[in-house]
């Protein structure tokens, strides 16, 4: 949440002429982060007195602290239902909304928010990531420029504002602003990774002596700590200080997994229970529904395997608009509870509206008139059969790349949100063997339903894959799309200066020197890493 229970509620409390000892001692277990003493408390005063606004968003607080966003989005509309007035609880609801990947949302509530409350830089910030969630980069951009002007000691907003620099390849732009970040708080974690992930900073001595000398500073916060391992990774990767680098990666990898939830149990089940399911004669009786637009190319596969190059290079052609990783297929094929086996209920009508639901929902992306479009979320992958019964016309693109530089890859590589695999070596292992498990079943039930790409011959012959997966697209070639890297367009991953350089072909064994410390991500690849890239015949 944008502001803590034990000041926001307890001033509204104040407001309020009320001061319920209950009430105060579960804003200060929520500020001491004692969830488990707030719950019950709060619980408690709701069903005494279930129109207490203050207890209503400090409920909310705890729901969105474990993920809960949805029960967070509920008692945030009902305390904004019952006191209009209370900003902070309609702060705290387009906060929500963001982290639900509902931008349009969250700014409608930001717009009442910043009339009440001009002057808060917090809110202006989250806006302005809003703006940049929906592909409105010059708005976002005017926004914190007109923030920081008002307030230029502000770090994080700092911070922020060089994002949205670097997602519009404002590269040095976006440099100065993470070192302005840096300057005023040296301890900011995210600052120092997010030059390291830029990819084309390499950090001077006296940039990692500041970093570990950040690390020894008392109090530090998990999130700063393992920001400065993964930023402090790739400093001594640059350097072929292999052991230092992964001890850093590693260490990084190893807090950052004790804040997530991930259980690879679950995606094995999913993908059993998606090959039983999907059988061919399932989806022959399902044939021609959906939804018949061909607007969308999906590109999908692990992170980290190419999809941002691939996405470039379709991007730079005259009928294609590339958009970003978006949330809609996943977010659609959750409103079945019982997900994938519920789709065998489903009718002819309802895939075909899902269909139609997905383009009005991804229309707030575009930018531009092209007929084709890009959505290149890569954990798309395990809904590739959904994505084939709604929009039967969709474009399909895997991007694969060797397992141990894929997976390496992904392991020093902190994701803002999601991915909950790639921070440990066993997990990521299983999660790409499970990949690999779905889309061997996809070819064999739907042959020639997917194209796909593998990064070395991207890298090797790069023409001929380019002017193949121009032909499975439906496109006539464009010399444009193998000088991709001139094209300009925002970029919101990781691999956004990569794919404004040339094909970077060093890149493929950047794995190899770490190779002493992988014995885990092997043993989970097994027979998967042995025949690629073939995959393996595998049976429930």
């Amino acid at each position: 949440m944008t502001q803590t229970a034990s000041t926001t509620d307890m001033d509204w409390m104040a407001a309020s002429g009320r001061y319920p000892p209950r009430l105060i001692a579960a804003a200060l277990a929520l500020h001491d982060n004692r969830l488990g003493e707030a719950e019950p408390l709060l619980k408690g005063h709701l069903k005494d007195d279930p129109f207490d606004v203050a207890a209503i968003r400090m409920l909310a607080e705890l729901a969105g602290r474990i993920g809960r966003y949805r029960d967070a989005e509920t008692l945030l509309r009902r305390a904004v239902e019952l006191s209009p007035a209370f900003t902070a609880a309609r702060a705290n609801l387009a906060l929500v909304l963001y982290r639900l990947n509902r931008p349009a949302e969250a700014i409608a509530e930001l717009n009442v928010v910043t009339a009440e409350d001009p002057d808060n830089p917090g809110h202006a910030n989250l806006q302005a990531a809003a703006f940049g969630r929906i592909g409105q980069f010059d708005e976002a951009i005017a926004l914190y420029q007109r923030v920081l002007a008002d307030a230029p000691e502000q770090p994080r907003v700092w911070m922020s504002y060089g994002h949205m620099l670097k997602t519009v390849g404002r590269q040095a732009d976006g440099v100065a602003a993470y070192r302005r970040a840096i300057t005023l708080l040296p301890t900011l974690g995210e600052a120092w990774w997010s030059l390291a992930n830029l990819k084309t900073v390499t950090f001077a001595e006296d940039d990692i002596a500041a970093m570990l000398a950040a690390l020894e500073q008392p109090g530090i916060s998990d999130e700063d700590r393992f920001h400065l391992d993964f930023a402090l990774g790739k400093a001594f990767e640059d350097r072929r200080q292999a052991e230092q680098a992964f001890a850093h990666y590693a260490a990084g990898n190893t807090l950052r997994r004790k804040h997530i939830r991930y259980s690879a149990d679950e995606t094995e089940a999913l993908v059993d229970r998606s090959i039983a399911l999907f059988t061919q004669d399932f989806l022959a009786d399902r044939a021609r529904q959906g939804f018949n637009a061909p607007d969308p190319i999906f590109i999908l596969g692990m992170p980290r395997a190419g999809s941002t190059l691939i996405e470039q290079i379709l991007s730079s052609h005259s009928q294609v608009e590339g958009t970003s990783e978006l949330p809609d297929i996943p977010a659609l094929a959750r409103r079945d509870a019982a997900y994938p086996e519920g789709l065998a209920s489903w009718s002819a009508e309802r895939l075909r509206e899902l269909g139609e639901e997905y383009l009005q929902r991804t229309r707030i992306q575009r930018r531009t008139d092209r007929p084709f479009f890009i959505d290149k979320l890569p954990n798309n992958w395990a809904h590739v059969p959904f994505i084939h019964l709604i929009l039967p016309k969709a474009r399909i693109i895997d991007a694969r790349r060797h397992p141990l530089g894929c997976c390496f890859s992904n392991f020093k590589q902190h994701f803002a949100r999601g991915q909950g695999f790639s921070y440990a070596l066993g997990d990521m292992g299983r999660y790409y063997r499970d990949y690999v498990r779905l889309m061997a079943h996809v070819d064999s039930v739907l042959p020639g339903r997917v194209h796909r790409v593998l990064y070395e011959d991207m890298v090797e012959n790069t023409e001929a894959t380019v002017r193949a997966l121009l032909a499975a697209c439906g496109l006539p070639f464009e010399p444009a799309c193998l000088a991709f890297h001139e094209t300009a367009r925002a970029v919101r991953t990781a691999s956004s200066e990569q794919v404004r350089q040339p094909i970077f072909r060093e890149g493929t064994e950047a794995w190899k020197p770490f190779e002493p410390w992988l014995d885990p991500l092997k043993q989970a690849l097994g027979d998967v890493l042995e025949r690629y890239p073939v995959a393996p015949v595998t049976t429930l």
